[in-house]
């Protein structure tokens, strides 16, 4: 089953994300590498950012577990939790309808 996981940043965290990023990059390539990964990616803090970089307010990942155990598991064993990124994580199950 999919499940979606939903990182909230703490304010200002661009500089924890930037630290951290390759090692979360590469748990999210070995969930490809598995074909268990449906899509990831961040929220941008702004929809047009005009001057510098506003950094993000947290991030999406949409993969299949066995379990929402697994899925809690995964997570919170995620660089950008243990950096302190996150101030919170929500797992979910996910029911992929279109396309």
């Amino acid at each position: 089953m999919y499940y979606a996981i939903i990182g909230e940043d703490v304010p200002d965290s661009l500089p924890l994300r930037l630290a951290v990023r390759p090692a979360h990059l590469a748990r999210l390539e070995a969930l490809k590498a598995e074909n268990r990964l449906l899509l990831a990616g961040p929220f941008p803090a702004a929809e047009r950012p005009t001057a510098g970089d506003p950094g993000f307010t947290g991030s999406l990942v949409v993969a299949e577990f066995d379990s929402l155990a697994d899925c809690r598991a995964w997570a919170e064993a995620d660089p950008y939790v243990a950096a302190g990124v996150y101030a919170q994580v929500v797992v979910k199950p996910f029911k992929k309808v279109l396309p």
